[in-house]
């Protein structure tokens, strides 16, 4: 329908409402719900015996509704001539008590204090727009003149921003108190009905104005409600009500495989996120059984960040296995406790309807799948705050494998893992001292201890910094990475330090110097992540770019290696890793003068925009004539293997060849040198430099 928004934000433009009603049309007030939809709420704030005043009443049968009823006390004012002609001539005969007169809301004949009640039925919506809100405002205040104490105005709207922002504060300035009802569609009636959800405004004249405003929301007419604080917050609860029906209509009448619509399940007292579904449809022409309509699969805690469940390639293969019309996939949240299946099912089974496919009847069962039966398992061990990446927590969490994994996520970004490191028993471990740390109870007990668990030295769980270490084979094309043969490594980015400590511990006689900005995250690394510097792994704390400047400045010392693996905090950028500066031709061509003759630049490079990772590659191209790429399966990261192109070093074509017996040299290399580890590499070179590709 083009009147419905295609943002939640739309709902705050002022563009999109002039246009909504432009268009509305003649049977606009059919939107706002007749009396058999209205009664619930209004019978609870406005008595039989109360005197009624009722502004804008229209053609509207809701006052001839209301009378039927035994409301007996009705005023009903209307500006226009016509309408109030028409609406006593319909009425004469019916309901001679039932009265409408032609004055303007704005400066009514009545008296102060003479009316319990006043209603209004879309009159606020269709008077705000004039005169920048003027005439909306002089009505307001009429009514607040003609409403004894006590009184209410209940106002039926659609909760235009500017419209309920004007309303809510003229009353919380008059010192009223404001309840705002959301009502809801009946259950299955979303085929037929309207989208956008149609609110009831209910404010409360005072004796003494209110020092402190009370503002509250409601679900439904009987709905608990929900105090807030500001106007701001009562505003932002209106738009995601409205944004909510939106997508409530959309997938009650249609599918779309190729869209990701998703929502946040907040915590009702807390407001904290709770869960995050997201609807994935099957494909037109799917072959699905027709009793596999709709399911609810329910992440592992610990795997939200998964390829197969954070992707839109990974939930269309994810939906597809499980085979469904319609899958909805739900995350848990960090800092919620969830105690076991059957409870989280009885929490979201309220409102899972809400998302059914069309057509399906509303008592059809719905199935909730998800891996082995259970939650999966999550315990935070440990949270801060860095000055430069903000918040952070450290958890431990059992992977789908069935193995323990400890996580770096910063929080500013939780769907993204920092670093990652695997845990293994380990009865000599310390216990981590947690002073000033903030501590989160677990959801469920694993297996081991985790106390009693130390992280796997040997074991590399982020795939590019598996290949990354296999890219050191490119250096065997002319020296073969024995003992007795140094190594150097200039690595930019520490993270958990999974990957320097990989290389201190097994490649023979290297020496690594990694350059971090952030000095939290070297303290992390080292309490949490077993990172162990010493005179072999040192660490350089500064901004990367300044210390490849300041090394090229020093000259004299080369590496062998020089790596980068550090993100960027611009997610304006198309390019997540590494920063746009680490690759511009300058700094590129100082990297080059940085290398050994044999020298090898490793580069981690995620990017989505593919003009922009041309002009990278044209960049890198320019001062690294032989390049190798790795693409990493499931990831968008991508590794560049780029050598110098020396005539002494050989060009792309001669160096393929050679990798294969390079590649078993530095497997037995590593696997020789096992240095302090606690065990041994877990790593297989020829496999991961089986698909380099030449740039």
């Amino acid at each position: 329908m083009s009147l419905l928004p295609r943002t939640a934000e739309e709902f705050s433009s002022a563009e999109y409402w002039e246009r909504f009603f432009k268009k509305r049309g003649e049977k606009a007030f059919e939107w706002y719900g007749d009396y058999n939809k209205l009664c619930g709420v209004l019978h609870k704030y406005i008595k039989v015996q109360h005197k009624v005043l009722v502004v804008g009443c229209g053609n509207s049968e809701l006052s001839e509704q209301l009378y039927d009823v035994g409301y007996k006390h009705l005023t009903n004012i209307d500006i226009s001539e016509t309408v109030v002609t028409h609406m006593n001539q319909r009425n004469a005969e019916r309901r001679p008590g039932l009265t409408f007169h032609q004055v303007d809301a704005t400066q009514t004949p009545y008296e102060d204090a003479s009316y319990q009640a006043a209603l209004d039925k879309g009159t606020l919506d269709a008077m705000a727009s004039e005169e920048e809100g003027a005439l909306a405002r002089n009505m307001l205040t009429e009514v607040g003149r003609v409403l004894s104490v006590g009184g209410r105005y209940v106002c039926v709207t659609l909760a235009q921003e500017s419209v309920i922002k004007l309303a809510v504060e003229h009353f919380v300035q008059l010192g009223w108190a404001v309840r705002l009802h959301c009502l809801q569609e009946e259950s299955g009636k979303e085929e037929d009905s309207f989208a956008l959800p149609v609110f009831v405004l209910v404010c409360t004249k005072f004796r003494q104005p209110m020092p402190t405003p009370i503002l509250e929301m409601c679900l439904g007419e009987d709905g608990a409600p929900t105090r807030l604080t500001q106007v701001t917050e009562l505003l932002s609860a209106v738009r995601e009500h409205q944004a909510y029906s939106v997508l409530k209509k959309r997938l009650r009448t249609g599918t779309d495989a190729s869209s990701n619509l998703s929502l946040t399940l907040c915590h009702t007292k807390t407001g904290l996120p709770r869960y995050t579904l997201t609807v994935q449809d099957c494909p037109p022409g799917a072959k699905v059984p027709r009793s596999n309509q709709f399911a609810i699969f329910i992440v592992p805690q610990g795997s939200e960040t998964a390829w197969l469940y954070s992707s839109s390639e990974g939930r269309r293969q994810l939906a597809a296995s499980a085979n469904f019309r319609r899958l909805v996939i739900v995350a848990m949240h960090r800092n919620q406790e969830y105690t076991d299946m059957q409870a989280v099912q009885s929490e979201l089974s309220p409102m899972v309807m809400d998302l059914a496919p069309p057509g399906m009847s509303a008592n059809q069962q719905v199935p909730f799948l998800s891996v082995g039966g259970d939650l999966g398992w999550r315990e935070e061990v440990s949270r801060g705050v860095s000055e430069l990446s903000g918040e952070y927590c450290v958890e431990n969490v059992k992977g789908e494998d069935g193995e323990m994994y400890r996580r770096l996520v910063f929080l500013s970004n939780a769907a993204l893992v920092q670093s990652e490191s695997r845990l293994v028993p380990s009865s000599t471990a310390s216990s981590h001292k947690k002073k000033n740390k903030k501590k989160v109870k677990p959801t469920a007990a694993p297996t081991t201890c985790s106390t009693s668990l130390s992280v796997d030295s040997g074991f590399l769980c982020c795939d590019h910094h598996e290949v990354m270490v296999a890219g050191l084979a490119m250096l065997g094309a002319r020296t073969p990475l024995n003992k007795g043969v140094p190594v150097s490594v200039l690595l930019v980015g520490l993270g958990g330090g999974g990957l320097p400590q990989f290389l201190r511990d097994f490649v023979p006689d290297v020496t690594v110097e990694v350059v971090e900005l952030d000095p939290v995250v070297m303290e992390v690394a080292k309490e949490w992540f077993g990172f162990r510097p010493d005179d072999r792994l040192t660490v350089t704390l500064g901004d990367g770019l300044e210390r490849i400047c300041a090394l090229e400045k020093e000259g004299g010392r080369l590496f062998d290696v020089i790596m980068f693996d550090v993100d960027n905090k611009d997610s304006t950028v198309g390019m997540s890793c590494p920063p746009a500066a680490f690759v511009e031709t300058s700094t590129l061509q100082k990297v080059c003068s940085l290398l050994t003759l044999r020298g090898v630049f490793i580069l981690n490079l995620v990017c989505r925009d593919s003009v922009l990772r041309k002009s990278v590659l044209e960049r890198v191209s320019s001062v690294f004539p032989t390049i190798l790429s790795r693409k990493i399966e499931g990831e968008v990261n991508e590794v560049l293997l780029c050598s110098r192109g020396e005539d002494e070093t050989p060009d792309a074509a001669r160096i393929l060849p050679s990798l294969n017996q390079a590649a078993k040299s530095l497997q037995s290399a590593l696997c020789s040198n096992r240095t302090g580890a606690n065990s041994s590499p877990h790593i297989d070179i020829a496999e991961l430099l089986k698909d380099l590709k030449v740039e």
